[in-house]
């Protein structure tokens, strides 16, 4: 990770010294509008008061134009400055990221927080020092969607997850250009819109403007109607009156169009900037060269049905934004009734909607889709160490090397963890704080990245393609009247129900039945136990309860494990290392005393 490092450092000074040219450059080439300015009005103003009227007029036109281009080449400096001060933002997270310092990130995913689904909250995928929080760049409403989507519901085969472990790997090694691509979608404002209202004006098409005669009668009648203009000047037998009646005719067009008018054109132009991102970032996909049959199949999709590549297709629609933009303006109204402007507007957008409209969606797909790749690939580039997983067809199997949690850094420990068909049931035993609970999310959040098409933290892994349901964390739901003993029997409901249907479940079950007394939280644990021992599912089964270890004497598809602590110098310690067989040590009552609970000293203290 230090080689990462060291390159994310090193872009940010390239970014910087170029940010201080830039400012550089912005400056002198204000001085210089400046001196032009003053220097060639003066000129002008003082030859014109000497009747030299031609090499005033030379002047004035020499002084426009060189003021004309000095801003043209200060409005693209600026433009450019904004993009490398992105970059230079970019790169500084990145650098946050490697040295573990990324719990502060903004977007971390909270909106996508669900409580009923089967895994997410217990594995910290979303919301505060999440998963989502860790790696995502995306930043289009469909590009966070998509990134969610592949971590919440993945839905690939392992074909799919092989393409997509190809598509990242080689966006990891192409860190320049996903960083390019982040930056264009930052740029922008409003970028995180919903598209549906888009696609929706996209798909309510209205042929009537797509008919030759209309299409006609709007193209000609402005034509007419000014050539009768310039007529009456020319010719006095042409009355300017009939000008006027051809504008009043013209009036009346756009107020019995007005309300189809409205709806097309106000609707687009609410998705101005959102346009303006997808143009940029369709160009930035088009011009890259793939390698990996998952990307190359997405850049395919950006064409219409013509075969016409989408950013001219979305060019032409970006253009008649910046149109539509200009109808607030007080010189839009005379131009709009003289050339039936909003009209001409829309039989354009009607001509963008029949070419085009069916294929945006897709468009927009491909974005959100590349998007949330270039954040799986952040884990491939800055974790080259990593493994990418491999898959195994048939029953279920989770087989991991020096597995460790992706969110941990520095501080992560490794275990060894095999679970297969003829044992697939491990039962992990352990005192307070002895990290059971963090070996559970340890393998599910792996697991996680895994059916992504993400490396995982891990030497070497092997798993097959299954379901996952956790019970970890449970609590009162005082809005539905929910104990938190009872929220945790609805989510061992779900896991059983989910067995029946025979696909391969992975289970994470922690501290099980923890909200009743501890016969009945034996005897159920016992018997859930046994459940899912006998079912086309493999996982964790994590308990204080020292007792539930001798099912592995009667099922011996139960395995014990356990986790320990140990003493130095009358301090607790623990090395989270994962072995064989049932725990044999405590340590409550110390942790009581450490609280400040007054143990009598009859009682012996386990160390």
């Amino acid at each position: 990770m230090d080689t990462q490092k060291t390159l994310y450092v090193n872009r940010k000074k390239h970014y910087d010294k170029l940010l201080k040219k830039q400012n550089d450059a912005i400056s002198f080439i204000s001085l210089l509008r400046l001196i032009v300015f003053v220097s060639g009005l003066g000129f002008t103003v003082f030859f014109f008061l000497r009747t030299a009227y031609y090499l005033s007029l030379i002047l004035l036109t020499i002084t426009t134009i060189t003021f004309v281009t000095l801003a043209i080449k200060h409005n693209k400096i600026k433009h450019n400055k904004i993009r490398c001060l992105v970059l230079c933002e970019i790169n500084e997270n990145s650098i946050k990221r490697v040295n573990n310092n990324w719990k502060d990130f903004v977007d971390n995913g909270e909106d996508f927080s669900d409580e009923e689904h089967s895994y997410s909250k217990d594995l910290d995928i979303f919301g505060k020092n999440s998963l989502f929080q860790w790696i995502n760049t995306c930043i289009t409403y469909l590009g966070r969607q998509k990134l969610k989507d592949s971590l919440s519901k993945p839905q690939y085969n392992i074909e799919e997850i092989h393409k997509r472990q190809d598509a990242i790997k080689e966006l990891s090694e192409n860190i320049g250009w996903t960083q390019r691509f982040s930056a264009e979608a930052i740029l922008s404002e409003n970028k995180n819109h919903n598209p549906d209202a888009l696609l929706e004006w996209v798909d309510d098409k209205n042929d009537f403007f797509l008919k030759p005669l209309v299409v006609a009668i709007i193209r000609l009648l402005p034509v007419i109607t000014f050539s009768l203009l310039v007529l009456s000047f020319i010719f006095s037998q042409v009355s300017y009156r009939i000008f006027l009646i051809g504008i009043v005719l013209q009036i009346i067009l756009l107020a019995i169009g007005y309300k189809e008018i409205s709806r097309n054109l106000d609707t687009i132009y609410q998705y101005k900037d959102t346009i303006l991102i997808y143009n940029n970032l369709i160009k930035h996909i088009e011009k890259k060269k793939f390698h990996s049959q998952y990307l190359i199949n997405l850049k395919q999709k950006l064409v219409n049905k013509d075969g016409m590549n989408a950013s001219s297709q979305i060019k032409k629609l970006v253009k008649l934004v910046t149109v539509i933009s200009d109808r607030k303006n007080i010189y839009y109204f005379p131009i709009n009734v003289i050339a039936l402007w909003d009209y001409q507007c829309l039989i354009n957008l009607q001509r963008f909607k029949k070419a085009s409209g069916a294929f945006l969606s897709t468009w927009i797909d491909v974005i959100g889709e590349i998007e949330a790749l270039n954040s799986l690939s952040i884990i491939a580039y800055e974790h080259r160490d990593w493994a990418m997983p491999e898959f195994q067809d048939g029953s279920p199997v989770f087989i991991a090397k020096n597995i460790g949690h992706p969110l941990l850094g520095e501080s992560r420990v490794y275990n060894d963890i095999h679970i297969e068909r003829s044992q697939n049931v491990l039962l992990i035993t352990g005192s307070n704080m002895s990290g059971k609970s963090t070996l559970l999310r340890t393998t599910g959040i792996n697991l996680v990245l895994a059916y992504a098409g993400a490396p995982v933290c891990s030497e070497n892994f092997k798993c097959s393609i299954m379901d996952i349901y956790t019970c970890m964390r449970t609590s009162d739901n005082l809005e539905k009247n929910i104990s938190s003993f009872y929220a945790e029997l609805l989510r061992i409901k779900k896991l059983v129900t989910a067995t029946k249907d025979k696909k391969p479940i992975f289970f994470l079950l922690d501290e099980i039945f923890k909200g009743t007394n501890s016969i009945d939280r034996h005897t159920g644990a016992k018997i859930l136990v046994a459940k899912l021992s006998t079912e086309n599912a493999l996982g964790f089964v994590s308990t204080h309860d020292l007792e539930l270890g001798d099912i592995e004497n009667t099922n011996k598809r139960v395995k014990n494990y356990h986790l320990r602590e140990y003493y130095k110098d009358d301090k607790l310690y623990f090395d989270y290392k994962l072995r064989t067989g049932v725990s044999t040590t405590r340590n409550a009552l110390y942790l009581m005393k450490m609280a400040g609970l007054e143990i009598p000293p009859d009682i012996e203290i386990p160390k």
